[in-house]
């Protein structure tokens, strides 16, 4: 099981990311902490128990680089994930300078978040495999485990952002139809079916038919947690 600390100034985001982690196999909150000063206490304090931390960047008392930074001239090793509404490109070399495995802006998805942390899982995974001495491509394959998919350009007239919502949707509510997705994003049938059909092809989703119901069976979705 994966520790994580929860670290943001804002009650609201710290309340959403420990529903999100709650939804991920694998992983469990360990800690939260509404200030940099708090947090460093915490990765020192509870090291042992914290294998990732899920930083934010601007807070009352400091900022995620001053964590980093402290927790670093500490001799830690703690992996990061930096979470935030900083676009900053200094802020960003300087946080990928002390270590941070992945950088995510707010405001995200779900979506974008379980495959942000599914990547840091298969990331743990590989390393621990390649304990001792790696050959190449082991090393290739671990660090190319953090890097987000190369984005696929959508078929015309789908957006990213609607995709996002309808994946978010499969991902939570599945199976579902086109339908009920539909109803629950206020959207159309037809729209829906579009983009889950577009999840279908590209391997992220499967179709299979619903049964149970008078007429021609209906269609349902669910999502590839293999992909």
């Amino acid at each position: 099981m994966i520790g994580v600390l929860l670290v943001d100034d804002d009650a609201l985001t710290l309340e959403l990311h420990r529903t999100y982690v709650e939804r991920l196999e694998g992983f469990r909150v360990i800690a939260e902490c509404t200030g940099a000063r708090a947090a460093i206490s915490a990765v020192i304090e509870r090291g042992g128990d914290i294998d990732l931390v899920l930083l934010d960047i601007t807070m009352p008392d400091g900022t995620g680089l001053d964590v980093l930074r402290h927790v670093r001239a500490r001799g830690s090793t703690v992996d990061v994930i930096a979470i935030t509404g900083v676009r900053d490109a200094d802020v960003v070399r300087q946080m990928a300078g002390l270590g941070v495995a992945q950088y995510l802006v707010k405001p995200f998805a779900y979506s974008m978040f379980a495959e942000r942390m599914e990547q840091y899982r298969e990331y743990r995974r590989r390393a621990a495999e390649s304990a001792g001495s790696a050959t190449q491509s082991e090393i290739d394959a671990l660090l190319g485990a953090l890097r987000p998919a190369v984005a696929v350009a959508l078929p015309k007239g789908l957006s990213a952002e609607t995709l996002a919502r309808v994946t978010d949707d499969v991902r939570t509510h599945a199976p579902v139809s086109a339908g009920e997705a539909a109803q629950r994003l206020g959207m159309s049938r037809v729209a829906a079916r579009r983009y889950l059909e577009h999840l279908v092809e590209s391997g992220r989703a499967a179709r299979a038919p619903r049964y149970g119901s008078p007429g021609r069976p209906e269609s349902e979705y669910s999502w590839r947690d293999t992909v």
